[in-house]
């Protein structure tokens, strides 16, 4: 769809606003609403936000001095909290099922001269698509995305609960869970999972499957292949889709990792992807002894290289590495197995089977996906332009000697700093901004008094 088929559309359906939003630093849709008469100017000359919206950690706190020179970030158009261009996307068009008359537009972040704003995560991401291609390959990927479902019980919305971040909601389970696909339990999650559903499929999303996971309130939806940034923009849709849309209808969705309520599960965000090449799978390998062609050993070998460095962008939040626990489906180290669920990478597929790929596990359902999406390209490249060879395959992989995971986002962001594939590919500026924004969420949290101080310390001494 181009500027003028979207302008045609809004004037079909009679919408009476059209959102102009971008994927702001955490993957967090930001932009604004403009009435049908401003949509054809917007669309041509973009819309201005501020530009310390690409300032801001998970709290909405401004991390940088935008008042110094050079905005904090040493770039003088960011100097003042100086105007960015969010410029539309025309392909990205939808009308939203679940807000009258409204419609929606993705956007990606620029200067006022046109030049891509520096820290625009999907701008990022077209980067490194851009030099996959140039390796002659592209990337396919596939979205398999645990979160939660709760039924809103009190909004919190006194005045004593504002603040940033303010007091999250008061929430009941949906199940009691811990029968994982059980018939039963779905048809308890079926209405809701209804007009997810069917809000969902009018977005054109790929939906593939429906299913009621392990936990408490626990749900997995399954999106099928897109290529490259199509399927990191489904991702964006997705998450800020079923959050809107169970909202107005009195429940709370988060894919915020591991939840403070008691019984409830960890989610994951797993990512599967392969390469095509002149429009064949890449990965499929010539004999059913291997598990994957030469450039997909090269590329799971890559993966595998730069695992602890692109862990920052896979679990971006300090809840995230509640995850990584041995024998509970998520991976503690660094192996690659063949359908073997525990493993950090999971190779599904084979000889003859076109949908041959491979599964990284590491992801919350919180993370950034073009920064996922981009940190995988970047490994994976590093892994074919050095020809590097992955490990045989575990078996145990909780049990294997190998690498561990990081253990902490502070960790995570130590191994994204050392790792030079990473920081070639993202630029040292961004890596260096990016990790500066999570430190400061970090000394945030550090400065907490937590229950579990309370508890640990208060009566003992």
């Amino acid at each position: 769809m181009n500027k003028q088929e979207v302008l045609k559309e809004i004037e079909a359906h009679d919408l009476k606003a059209v959102r102009f939003s971008f994927a702001d630093q955490h993957g967090v849709l930001r932009g604004k609403t403009l009435a049908p008469g401003e949509a054809r100017a917007a669309l041509e000359r973009g819309v201005t936000v501020t530009s310390t919206l690409l300032l801001k950690d998970t709290s909405h706190r401004t991390v940088f001095p935008a008042f110094t020179p050079g905005g904090g970030v040493g770039m003088q158009e960011m100097q003042g909290a100086a105007d960015i261009v969010l410029h539309a996307d025309p392909s990205t068009f939808r009308i939203l099922p679940w807000a009258p008359d409204t419609g929606w537009l993705l956007c990606d972040a620029r200067f006022a001269d046109g030049r891509p704003a520096p820290f625009c995560t999907r701008n990022l991401l077209g980067t490194a698509l851009q030099k996959l291609s140039a390796s002659g390959y592209e990337l396919l990927a596939g979205l398999e995305v645990e979160f939660h479902v709760f039924r809103l019980a009190d909004p919190t919305l006194r005045p004593a609960d504002a603040g940033q971040p303010g007091n999250p909601p008061e929430v009941s389970l949906l199940t009691t869970g811990y029968q994982l696909l059980a018939e039963q339990r779905y048809d308890l999650i079926d209405p809701v999972v209804e007009f997810l559903r069917n809000d969902l499929a009018k977005l054109g999303l790929p939906l593939r499957s429906y299913e009621v996971e392990f936990g408490p309130s626990q749900i997995e939806f399954t999106l099928g292949a897109m290529p490259g940034i199509a399927s990191a923009d489904a991702m964006v849709l997705f998450r800020s889709a079923v959050k809107q849309i169970a909202r107005r209808r009195g429940y709370h969705a988060t894919f915020m990792c591991r939840p403070r309520i008691p019984n409830v599960m960890s989610s994951g965000w797993h990512l599967h992807q392969s390469l095509s090449r002149n429009g064949a799978n890449a990965f499929v390998p010539q004999s059913s002894d291997e598990a994957l062609s030469p450039v997909g050993k090269n590329y799971l070998a890559g993966l595998l290289a730069h695992a602890r460095g692109a862990t920052a962008l896979a679990a971006p939040t300090l809840n995230g590495y509640k995850r990584y626990r041995p024998y509970s489906l998520a991976p503690d180290r660094v192996v690659w197995g063949r359908d073997n669920r525990g493993a950090l990478i999971r190779v599904l597929g084979g000889a003859g089977d076109a949908a041959t790929r491979i599964e990284n596990r590491a992801g919350e359902p919180a993370a950034n996906p073009y920064l996922y999406f981009a940190s995988q390209i970047y490994s994976g490249l590093d892994g074919i332009a050095r020809k590097l060879a992955p490990p045989p395959p575990v078996d145990t992989p909780y049990e294997a000697k190998a690498e561990f995971m990081p253990r902490t986002l502070s960790e995570a962001l130590d191994c994204l700093r050392k790792d030079e594939a990473l920081c070639q590919g993202l630029g040292k500026t961004f890596v260096e901004y990016y990790c500066t924004i999570k430190e400061a969420e970090i000394a945030r949290f550090n400065l907490e008094v937590t229950e579990w101080e309370q508890r640990e310390y208060f009566d003992l001494f």
